[in-house]
């Protein structure tokens, strides 16, 4: 239960990724918000309910 105010979106919201980091392991890439979502740094995430979200960088152009 989010106590941040305004309150975090949820896991199931659009944009889950703007909630806030209760914990975090740089060396490892990964990030727990406050919605329960686990965020690695490539942009993959982890929902609380085991649903895996692929990553979803914006692809690099190379000229």
């Amino acid at each position: 239960m989010c106590t941040h105010s305004p309150e975090c979106p949820t896991a199931d919201s659009p944009d889950r990724e703007a909630a806030r980091v209760v914990a975090a392991c740089p060396e490892q890439g990964w990030s727990l918000l406050c919605n329960a979502v686990l965020l690695f740094e490539d942009t993959g995430e982890l929902l609380p309910d085991g649903r895996v979200v692929d990553p979803h960088r914006p692809l690099v152009a190379t000229a």
